[in-house]
């Protein structure tokens, strides 16, 4: 019997399909990321089936154990908490496992919270990267950013709230001032979408909390995308640093610094140029 990999609401419960629900149904064992979680999604279409929990933790041994199963004859339904299943969420696996055994694996399709945000981005869907959730140590973020920096297509991550404003700081810094989106909530009742530029998405959430599931998309390397940062002065750019992330005068200038491949020394340099600069002119005026 097939392996039925079953996409579930991202947030709005009416965004399930009919054949999902009729799936869910027909099955003999529904393999859930958190049983209370899908439990609650059955009852309320009044599903009545044995679940068993498939998670992360529990992952490689009941992908053989469910593996099993299906050679036996058993059809099992996968789902994850949202979306579908094996996009950013356990099912990889058991997908594997099941093709080992000459088990079908059979999609239904329905909600992701990748190709929501993107298509509703106001940026190009005709070739995109999805690239998961970024990591959540800063280093190794802004490495993954620096493998991200030629990439042409647009970018689509996954990024949670307390870390998003950190994220979208390294991604000014490394990418550019790309035009962006952050989807937030997608499909629920406070579903959102700001849009700008990096540095404008940054000052946002200077101001208001970030809350909810968020859905990063950013323009890709396309020279019509591009707003760099290096296109204000760097006595600008330190002045927005300070303004916009609550930055001492010296932090700003370091990050400034690394933006532009300088030095400390030589960006403090370039500072003290602009300002001979400017005091020339103005004493031209």
């Amino acid at each position: 019997m097939p392996l039925f990999l079953v996409s579930t609401p991202i947030g709005n419960l009416e965004d399930i399909t009919l054949r999902a629900l009729r799936v869910l149904k027909e099955v003999d064992l529904i393999a859930c990321e958190d049983t209370r979680h899908t439990r609650r999604l059955l009852d309320h279409f009044g599903i009545s089936k044995p679940t068993i929990s498939y998670h992360e933790h529990n992952e490689q041994q009941r992908a053989e154990e469910l593996a099993e199963r299906l050679a036996r004859g058993e059809s099992i339904a996968m789902v994850t908490d949202a979306g579908t299943p094996g996009i950013s969420d356990p099912a990889y696996r058991i997908v594997t496992a099941a093709i080992e055994r000459g088990v079908t694996v059979t999609p239904v399709p329905g909600a992701t919270a990748m190709i929501a945000g993107l298509v509703a981005s106001g940026l190009p869907t005709d070739s995109f990267l999805f690239a998961g959730f970024l990591p959540s140590k800063k280093q190794a973020r802004r490495a993954r950013l620096e493998e991200l920096k030629l990439e042409r297509a647009t970018l689509v991550v996954y990024e949670t709230p307390h870390r998003i404003r950190e994220a979208l700081i390294d991604v000014r810094e490394i990418l550019g001032d790309r035009q962006t989106a952050v989807a937030r909530e997608l499909t629920k009742l406070h579903e959102q979408f700001i849009r700008g530029a990096v540095s404008d998405i940054i000052a946002h959430f200077g101001s208001n909390e970030p809350r909810g599931e968020m859905t990063l998309v950013i323009a890709g390397n396309r020279d019509d995308n591009l707003t760099p940062v290096e296109d204000a002065s760097i006595s600008q750019q330190v002045e927005r640093l300070m303004r916009d992330e609550g930055l001492s005068r010296n932090d700003a200038i370091k990050q400034a610094a690394r933006s532009r491949g300088l030095s400390k020394r030589e960006a403090y340099q370039l500072m003290l140029e602009e300002k001979e600069s400017n005091e020339d002119e103005e004493g031209i005026g």
